[in-house]
């Protein structure tokens, strides 16, 4: 009988991915269970850990592009304010990869 997931498919996870999984087991039991039944779980939350990372770079470049002080200029005379910035940047694209793809029920 297979695992549902081997370690080396978790390793393979990022925190996306092992999020969606935790969210899944306590608040879509039954998305959980098919996705077990029918073998596609580690391939479900890989998609999910490959999507939310490329959707954050994406997002955290949107952010950065809008910025038209955040440029190289900044980062040489302001370090700690252009890091500043990115990490702001960071956690916007990260609180909405976490709200669309991870903590939702959709598919």
């Amino acid at each position: 009988m297979r695992k549902i997931i081997t370690k080396d498919e978790i390793k393979n996870l990022n925190k996306y991915g092992l999020l969606k999984l935790d969210y899944l087991k306590k608040n879509n039991k039954v998305l959980y269970q098919r996705l077990i039944i029918e073998d596609k779980l580690y391939t479900f939350l890989f998609s999910v850990s490959k999507e939310a990372e490329e959707k954050l770079k994406l997002l955290i470049n949107e952010l950065a592009e809008k910025d038209k002080d955040l440029n190289e200029n900044l980062k040489e005379e302001n370090q700690l304010l252009w890091v500043q910035k990115m990490n702001n940047y960071k956690n916007i694209a990260e609180e909405i990869v976490l709200k669309e793809l991870i903590f939702n029920e959709k598919v």
